[in-house]
């Protein structure tokens, strides 16, 4: 038992010496990312045995094998994909809900925890708009968020069908740049999508009216889904005209914010999330630009006692945890049961800055973008292709091919300049850059344009 005490001793000391080494980095390093599969599994292979090891040898394997094969996504010089960029407030306190190992699933369990998450969750809800009733819970990401939503959107347009919906497959509006997880979600349910043409990559109330216009029957549609920000660019749909036929249907309107919608925090952008408040479930990622560590995904309803009545699970063990005066337990609202209290480092970095530390982090990343897309603009051998709404910014090099704009984010990452990797636009290979760090500069965007030249 002594062996044990003082292995316990070193460890800790050895991991929390790493861990603040590791948040005092300012910046964070890119890193390179990908190895050799051969060669990483030749490294680990044996790591694990019948006995045990030293915890700085294992340490050590991490951080001399596993750290350098990752890419930092907190990196200002991650450009590429969704960045993260966690406060060092939010990263400490994750630490500390690890520590606690905290079962956030129920009142009974963790009600200081579920109490403060849903404080958080509160004033995400007046930032949209939502009644005072709304609430929900923290997931573990955007995914998560929309299958629960819109298994409690399905589960409503039953009850409102009756009889009609029996041996008949529902289905939702989306528009064709509406989030893979949205496609999967459906397929997971046994729905079907109405995919709705949309202009200009935005789902607009007069494109959602012409569909229906021309489909013989919409009586199995259950729900639509709006994005307040695509990840490939960026773009708010028409919440406020989208929302309105929504309402007038009697569908469930669902908002995917899980990249964009944390924007509702600027100043700045507050009007391009007009009709956000007639949401019926709305997410947002956190662990996206709310700069909480991974992973963490804020699921809110408007009326939450719907989405009970449709995730609450029964079983004779869990029967103690539903008798609480005033309860809130989280397994309630979406599909998992246990959780961990991923919304608790949020709540701490949240209380420490303040909610106008993060309307400006916000804000950098959007000044960054448009001064982005006006150098862009000035630079005769490269095209904007549209204004950004949010933080991200599409643009070509004219002449280039698929294989110049690989090689172009490849030498960028080797040398570590910056992790850009390029995307596709209406079939078409283009530059992206995904703003969120509030720490990237402009002079790193010159020199990553400056080597399109």
């Amino acid at each position: 038992m002594h062996q044990v005490d003082q292995t316990t001793e070193q460890m800790v000391r050895s991991v929390l010496a790493y861990a603040e080494n590791r948040l005092r980095m300012d910046p964070v390093p890119l890193d390179r990312g990908t190895q050799p599969a051969a060669d990483l599994y030749k490294a680990l292979g044996g790591v694990i045995r019948d006995n045990p090891r030293a915890p700085d040898e294992v340490l050590g394997i991490y951080s001399s094998v596993i750290a350098p094969s990752i890419i930092s996504a907190d990196s200002p010089r991650f450009l590429g994909f969704i960045p993260a960029a966690p406060t060092k407030a939010s990263l400490l306190f994750d630490m500390v809900v690890s520590c606690a190992s905290i079962q956030g699933i129920s009142w009974l369990e963790a009600s200081g925890a579920i109490a403060a998450e849903n404080t958080v969750l509160r004033v995400i809800a007046d930032e949209a708009g939502l009644p005072a009733s709304a609430g929900g819970c923290f997931v573990s990401g955007g995914s998560a968020g929309n299958l629960s939503a819109l298994a409690v959107a399905r589960e409503m347009a039953k009850n409102r069908l009756g009889g009609e919906a029996a041996g008949r497959r529902l289905r939702v509006v989306v528009g064709t740049d509406a989030h893979s997880s949205i496609i999967n979600t459906l397929r997971l349910l046994e729905m079907d999508a109405l995919v709705v043409t949309t202009p200009d990559h935005r789902l607009t109330a007069d494109a959602l009216s012409a569909a229906i216009d021309a489909d013989p029957d919409v009586g199995d549609v259950a729900a639509v889904v709006c994005t307040s920000g695509t990840t490939n660019a960026g773009i708010i749909d028409d919440l406020a005209g989208v929302g309105k036929i929504a309402k007038q249907r009697d569908w469930w309107f669902h908002v995917d914010g899980a990249y964009g919608g944390s924007g509702i925090f600027a100043r700045s952008l507050r009007d391009k999330y007009v009709g956000i408040e007639q949401a019926d479930s709305f997410i947002l990622d956190p662990h996206k630009w709310l700069f909480t560590p991974f992973d963490c995904c804020a699921l809110i309803y408007r009326q939450p006692e719907l989405a009970r009545g449709t995730h609450t699970q029964d079983a004779s063990y869990l029967d103690v945890i539903h008798v609480s005066e005033g309860e809130w337990n989280p397994t309630d609202y979406a599909y998992h049961l246990t959780r961990r209290a991923r919304g608790l480092p949020l709540w701490f970095s949240l209380a420490v800055y303040g909610l106008d530390a993060y309307r400006e982090a916000i804000e950098a990343a959007v000044r960054l973008a448009r001064d982005t897309a006006v150098l862009i603009k000035a630079t005769p051998h490269l095209e904007l292709i549209r204004e950004p709404d949010l933080g991200v910014v599409l643009f070509r090099r004219i002449g280039w091919k698929p294989a110049d704009y690989d090689a172009w984010a490849q030498a960028l990452h080797d040398d570590e300049v910056a992790f850009i990797p390029p995307t596709k636009w209406e079939g078409e290979t283009v530059g992206r850059f995904a703003f969120l760090h509030p720490h990237t500069s402009m002079d790193l965007v010159k020199a990553i344009l400056g080597r399109t030249a």
